[in-house]
């Protein structure tokens, strides 16, 4: 009897996965990002103090088994606070890629596959948005509805919605083109499944890359918004907050604005490093070639 062989779509995430873990920066990248998730869930059934617990005789401890990273201004406990701040980060994260994701998507659509009028109503649509800042946005909305998480996560998703919208549309236009593109248009697919099935995959590296800055700027976003005042309110702690919070200190007792400040840089490196590794792990143009073979030049002839 013959071994059974691997599906075609089983083999090509394996093979995808081989080539996130290929270079150090996917793995550095994947490393983190996972460390970051289990931190945030982890906050939600442990953390080694109560991290609104405040102690007037334990202010500003050095890091020791007993408090990790030390203590701040009030005592309390530092590692704790990054711990819980981590579900700031998570959710901000996620939530401005689902928004981005969904306005990029709906706007590369319509303003490639869709009348004349409609593409160039849409294309001076993007070109009015994608002047705007993302603070500035996330400004605007804070002034309308109040400081919170969620406008830091409308304002990244509306910012790197239209920026996903803005590199993923011409892609999406060359690809609608293609031979096997118009053969599902003739064997009776609807736009729909046409772009979900034929067309998004094909602009995956792109629209990958453009979705990790998002969640990394995004989680620069809310460290700003929360030190001006704008994002997490002050009941909720965030990496931000505690920036604002301990910069106050800097001069005295610079190792605690460390701690958030280096969470917040690593984060944001491991979220670019590991957009860039899936996009090579996704593009079809790469042809999963290996350090060994050489490209030749055009009709075969050699250097």
């Amino acid at each position: 009897m013959t071994a059974p062989q691997d599906h075609p779509r089983r083999r090509a995430a394996s093979g995808g996965l081989r080539t996130l873990v290929s270079g150090p920066a996917g793995v550095f990248g994947l490393v983190v990002v996972t460390l970051l998730l289990l931190s945030a869930g982890v906050s939600f059934l442990w953390t080694p103090y109560d991290p609104q617990l405040t102690d007037p005789f334990a202010k500003w401890l050095a890091p020791s088994p007993a408090h990790l990273l030390g203590t701040d201004e009030v005592g309390r406990d530092i590692f704790s606070l990054l711990l819980v701040g981590a579900r700031v980060t998570v959710a901000v994260a996620i939530g401005s890629a689902v928004v981005s994701t969904v306005i990029g998507v709906a706007l590369a659509a319509l303003g490639s596959l869709t009348r004349r009028w409609v593409r160039e109503t849409v294309a001076v649509l993007i070109d009015i948005l994608i002047a705007f800042p993302t603070l500035l946005i996330a400004m605007m909305i804070a002034s309308v509805f109040g400081g919170s998480l969620w406008v830091v996560v409308w304002a990244v998703g509306i910012s790197f919605g239209v920026n996903i919208a803005r590199v993923t549309r011409p892609e999406i236009r060359r690809v609608s083109h293609s031979e096997y593109v118009l053969a599902g248009k003739a064997a009776g697919l609807g736009p729909v499944r046409n772009l979900t099935r034929h067309l998004l995959p094909n602009v995956a590296p792109v629209f990958i890359v453009q979705l990790s800055w998002s969640m990394a700027v995004a989680v620069l976003a809310e460290a700003g918004l929360s030190y001006l005042g704008y994002g997490a309110p002050s009941s909720v702690p965030s990496w931000g907050r505690m920036l604002s919070e301990l910069q106050t200190y800097l001069a005295v007792h610079p190792l605690s604005v460390l701690w958030p400040g280096l969470a917040i840089t690593i984060t944001v490196l491991a979220l670019n490093l590991l957009g860039d590794a899936l996009r090579d792990a996704t593009d079809p143009t790469l042809g999963r070639r290996g350090p060994a073979s050489t490209p030749t030049s055009p009709q075969g002839v050699t250097a």
